[in-house]
């Protein structure tokens, strides 16, 4: 079976095809304009999809030598995600669908996020507890099969990716900001400042980072003379590297599971991963982090999902987007 899968949820235009299981081709074309804004403008990244999504979609058949005819099976993400960004993908997979008569698997974003650990190897061990975070979600969920999942907790304010976003808009670094603080943090003192960390200690699995932004704040504003940039970004990378790790691990030890994943842009964080993986090696759990084309928004994911729920895919082209963000799990 030949499936093309096509993400289109924020501002990451990206189509995967994928054989026998097998990821062949996987083209991620990421939206630079909204660097200059400091953050994603939503009809900008609409109209960007409109003209990116036909030569991804090309470009993603051509690497995996198949013409359109050759597919099987479509898979489109139809939420979360921004509502116009949605729009151009599921329209361009349904205008697919009904000049080929190929079926159609619509595809919860965050859900793909969370089965993307088993990305490389479908076979790995169920349940596991999924850490999902990235700059519009932070969620832990006990994973029991393909289909068969339960959210834990998720962020009652801003997810970490946001507050890595708005940590670098503060101190002048840039969008996105994930990778700016990762790379300066590695030559700071992540001790040099004690920064909250929001309801690490609250007995939930929820996540809370708008303290932590504040914080940064008013510690910019009184010490801006003073301040090391490099120790701000390691302190703050710390604190919410500390929060991710200790209620991804509660989470794991009170359900009695040994497989951990972690999934979403910020997964590719270093620091998360250097730290999740040592907690799990200490306590004999096995840690799963995707390679990093698979942490941030790719179609590859999405495909994969569809693979796995097959029987669902229908020329019923009623489905609509949903931008919300977990309410529709």
């Amino acid at each position: 079976m030949n499936v093309l899968a096509i993400e289109t949820s924020c501002d990451d235009t990206s189509a995967s095809v994928i054989r026998e299981g097998r990821v062949v081709s996987n083209i991620i074309s990421s939206q630079d304009i909204h660097d200059l804004w400091g953050g994603i403008v939503p009809e900008l990244a609409s109209r960007e999809h409109i003209k990116a999504i036909a030569p991804i979609v090309t470009a993603a058949l051509t690497e995996a030598n198949l013409q359109i005819t050759d597919i099987n099976l479509l898979a489109v993400t139809n939420g979360p995600g921004l509502a116009g960004s949605l729009l151009v993908g599921t329209q361009f997979a349904k205008g697919l669908s009904l000049r080929f008569g190929i079926p159609v698997v619509p595809v919860h974003h965050i859900e793909a996020h969370v089965y993307s650990g088993y990305l490389d190897d479908p076979n790995r061990p169920f349940p596991s507890i999924s850490l999902v975070v990235s700059g519009g979600h932070t969620s832990i969920f006990l994973v029991r099969s393909y289909t068969d999942y339960q959210v834990l907790g998720s962020t009652r304010d801003d997810a970490a990716g946001e507050a890595f976003d708005k940590i670098s808009k503060m101190l002048g670094l840039g969008y996105p900001g994930g990778p700016h603080i990762d790379r300066l943090a590695r030559d700071g003192n992540a001790t040099a400042i004690d920064f909250p960390r929001g309801l690490q200690h609250d007995g939930s699995y929820d996540f809370s980072f708008s303290g932590l932004k504040t914080s940064v704040k008013y510690y910019l504003r009184d010490h801006a003379d003073t301040m090391n940039l490099n120790d701000v970004c390691a302190s703050a990378q710390r604190a919410i590297v500390d929060v991710l790790v200790s209620k991804t691990l509660a989470a794991a030890q009170e359900h009695r599971v040994k497989v951990i994943t972690i999934a979403g842009g910020v997964s590719a964080n270093s620091e998360l991963r250097t730290t999740m993986q040592d907690a799990c090696t200490k306590r004999g759990i096995t840690f799963i982090a995707p390679r990093a084309e698979y942490c941030v928004d790719n179609a590859a994911m999405i495909g994969f999902l569809a693979v796995q729920r097959a029987d669902t895919a229908s020329l019923d082209l009623s489905f609509t987007v949903d931008p919300r963000a977990l309410r529709s799990l």
